[in-house]
């Protein structure tokens, strides 16, 4: 799709005139829409597929929110904003934004509340033994590394992964909630239809776009401004080549068709600066059930590398990002159940040696790791990594098993985190971190709270509360 930044000057005159423009209807499509309309603007959101949804609705439909919300007081966990805030800041990676971060843990209880009032809806119970979405319809799971090594020393754990009541993966409640709190609050929605092109007035505002709907050209005039919010770009193979081509060994990229970066390069052409192109997040969900927790993740010279308690996001980062992709998670036969997801043997021995030799790892190397592991295992302690009980248990019963965690033979499941730079009120910043009047973002077409550090549900999370900002920023001109 060729993308162009046109003269507004140009035109006669706009076929469609409304306040605010919105591009896309995922999370922070529907967010954004829902802002503008808080402030009483006369919204339009265009969406390239036939409804709204996107990755949001393909998601496990959990949202990072903490600091003291209902959810969270209903099942009796004490969280405040300044814990919630060291946690962020110590597990979402170098180049943090600190005036986000800050804002959305200050804001966090306020934006949960105003989830529920959209519609979406909680059950006021806790589930514990599942990373992300739990196969109930529990509202409360642990999300992230809030109460694993080294995090859980820096700030008093508390789950914050905040799940819609339905069984299983939720994204798709949480979408169709929130688009149908769209259609009530009487914005505007035009579906099949793609952005081509932003109009800019000559004092550099973006005052308008080009819209298709099946090839049919429309111009629409967006007095306060558009709002991009496509999503990211791991299906563009150039773009992953040029930024972080290690996510193409994945087997699985999440994303609807849209996320091919398109608006992140309608963003770019409009002279847009963006931030962290080249981070990922990649999940390993080789640790669920949680009992497998109990293994060693080893690499290709059969030593541990990682705590295997973490969230499976900071496993498979790890792992595809600093291993190459080249792991096994090693287990024996007191705690071994079948992994969910896929994941196969790849070698069986009676004793470590003979894994050791299956795998073709170096010489004497799986033996001693396993030994060093048990010998410390059996005192309740892990020095090297710090994982924690329950998890601590010597692998002494044979058979010694192998689970697969190459990257030709696993799942690896990766989304792109890095977009365009914004603000914390959705305004686009230009490479010198001023603003593009008129352009604004939110979601994965912009680089939002997590760098290389992520824990389930701030995506759908800061998505939704930046899309909102800037939707009542937005309209508020």
């Amino acid at each position: 799709m060729e993308i162009q930044i046109l003269d507004a000057g140009t035109l006669n005159g706009f076929d469609v005139e409304v306040d605010v423009l919105v591009v896309g209807l995922g999370a922070a499509g529907a967010a954004s829409a829902l802002g503008a309309r808080e402030v009483g603007a006369e919204t339009l959101v265009v969406e390239r597929a036939g409804g709204g949804g996107g990755t949001s609705a393909m998601s496990g439909g959990v949202i990072y929110l903490g600091g003291g919300t209902a959810l969270q007081k209903a099942c009796g966990f004490d969280d405040s904003p300044e814990e919630m805030l060291k946690y962020l800041r110590a597990s979402v990676g170098a180049g943090r934004d600190e005036a986000k971060l800050e804002l959305y843990c200050e804001g966090s209880v306020e934006h949960f509340d105003w989830l529920v009032a959209q519609g979406v809806p909680y059950k006021e119970t806790y589930y514990y033994g599942q990373s992300g979405e739990p196969p109930t319809d529990d509202g409360l799971v642990w999300s992230g590394s809030e109460n694993v090594a080294p995090f859980r020393e820096l700030a008093i754990p508390a789950p914050r992964g905040h799940v819609a009541a339905v069984p299983g993966a939720a994204g798709h409640k949480v979408m169709s909630t929130l688009c149908e709190a769209v259609e009530a609050s009487g914005a505007k929605t035009k579906f099949n239809t793609i952005c081509t092109a932003l109009y800019r007035e000559r004092d550099g505002r973006i005052t308008g776009a080009r819209v298709e709907t099946f090839g049919e050209s429309h111009t629409i005039s967006a007095r306060g401004g558009v709002i991009i919010t496509t999503g990211g770009f791991i299906l563009n193979d150039e773009m992953l080549d040029a930024y972080r081509p290690e996510a193409r060994k994945c087997s699985m990229r999440v994303a609807a068709d849209g996320d091919d970066g398109s608006g992140i390069r309608l963003g770019m052409a409009a002279g847009a600066g963006t931030r962290h192109l080249d981070k990922v997040s990649v999940s390993l969900p080789v640790t669920q059930p949680w009992d497998l927790k109990a293994g060693l993740l080893v690499n290709a010279q059969g030593q541990r590398f990682i705590n295997e308690d973490a969230y499976y996001g900071r496993l498979g980062d790890n792992a595809l990002l600093r291993q190459d992709g080249r792991c096994w998670l090693i287990v024996d036969d007191t705690f071994y159940v079948k992994p969910d997801y896929g994941f196969e043997l790849a070698a069986v021995g009676e004793t470590p040696k003979e894994l050791e030799e299956e795998l073709g790892l170096p010489e004497g190397t799986l033996q001693s790791t396993i030994e060093v592991f048990n010998l410390h295992a059996k005192r309740g302690v892990d020095p090297l990594f710090g994982k924690r009980e329950p998890f601590l248990t010597p692998l002494t019963t044979a058979p010694f098993g192998a689970i697969d965690c190459t990257t030709e033979n696993a799942r690896y499941a990766v989304f792109t985190l890095g977009g365009l730079a914004t603000d914390v009120d959705g305004r686009i910043l230009d490479p010198d971190g001023r603003v593009l009047p008129g352009l604004y973002g939110a979601g994965r077409s912009t680089s939002g709270l997590a760098i290389d550090g992520y824990s389930s549900g701030l995506s759908l999370g800061d998505g939704t509360f930046f899309g909102r900002r800037a939707g009542r920023t937005a309209g508020a001109r």
